[in-house]
């Protein structure tokens, strides 16, 4: 056999297997232990089951696991800066992908549920809530009990020998109590681009406070630095009720600004929420200085090229 016949029975094999591996029939051991992973490999909820057979009409392609590129900020090119703080109701119509308890192709679980196993595993680092400055990690021992609360403990007396025992509760972290999560951010313009640029520093999950049966406030659970988390964030889908086949990574969620929020607080030299500003401001006058604060930064822009 010469060298000519050599390639081309080489040629022959490669395609042999090649068309073998892409008429491989759905349903096979191999489909099967991808798909009981989830489509990224991560299983977010324990009592979530996936499909034994690829549940679609076509392949899904796995999205670009890589975050958004950001551009090199130099100071010598900002010209003004504003620290901005919002607040994301979940919700909210637009905020729905916060709540979606997931699929196949995010493992089953809810955004928070992919931050707090992100945790779990060391991918990310979380930090206390005393403060916004990401100044005391927390362990994941410290996230858990923060999520969940401490254990309870309650008497129990037995009905046939009457011996009252103590029983510990453990209490299990409800997703579903997570309705809102807080935003520390940078508004910049850069003369070297013409133009703003919006840079997110923190995320912060905020859990409703539930009594009895009846709401008593919010509690802020730890902070996390945005830029460490990009990356597990570009390994996840949002949920899209308009098309199930447009759907971003949190990562293209976020930078995109698809997510509905309002400002609660500007840098200012009291370091206040609007709430505090003054003797106190209502609700809707509240709403009405979130649109103020939103329309200030947004016609920075048009004079900075104006002067």
């Amino acid at each position: 056999m010469n060298i000519l016949d050599r390639i081309q029975f080489t040629a022959a094999v490669v395609l042999l297997f090649s068309g073998s591996a892409a008429f491989a029939q759905p349903g096979s051991t191999t489909d099967v232990s991808l798909t009981d992973k989830g489509y990224y490999g991560v299983k977010l909820d324990s009592s979530w089951r996936p499909s034994r057979t690829p549940d679609g009409a076509y392949d899904r392609v796995a999205h670009n696991s890589m975050p958004i590129a950001w551009q090199h900020l130099r100071e010598e090119d900002i010209l003004w800066k504003k620290r901005v703080w919002r607040e994301i109701d979940t919700r909210e119509k637009q905020n729905i992908g916060f709540r979606y308890m997931g699929d196949e192709n995010s493992g089953g679980g809810m955004f928070i549920e992919i931050l707090i196993d992100g945790i779990k595993r060391g991918k990310i680092r979380a930090y206390s809530s005393m403060d916004d400055r990401f100044t005391t990690p927390l362990s994941k021992e410290e996230v858990l009990e923060s999520l969940a609360g401490k254990p309870d403990t309650i008497p129990v007396t037995d009905p046939i020998t009457g011996v009252e025992t103590i029983k510990v509760i453990k209490k299990d972290f409800q997703p579903e109590a997570i309705t809102t999560y807080r935003m520390k951010e940078d508004w910049i313009f850069d003369r070297n681009e013409g133009k703003m640029i919006v840079r997110i520093v923190g995320l912060a999950p905020v859990k409703d406070i539930i009594v009895d049966g009846s709401f008593r406030g919010k509690q802020s659970m730890f902070w996390l630095y945005y830029p460490d988390i990009r990356g597990l964030l570009a390994q996840y889908e949002v949920f899209n009720p308009e098309n199930d086949v447009a759907r971003f990574t949190w990562d293209e969620f976020f930078e995109s600004r698809q997510f509905s929020s309002k400002i609660t607080k500007v840098s200012n030299p009291f370091q206040s929420d609007f709430k505090d500003l003054g003797n106190g401001m209502n609700a809707m006058e509240t709403l009405y200085e979130s649109q103020h604060a939103s329309e200030e930064i947004f016609n920075k822009e048009h004079d900075m090229w104006v002067y």
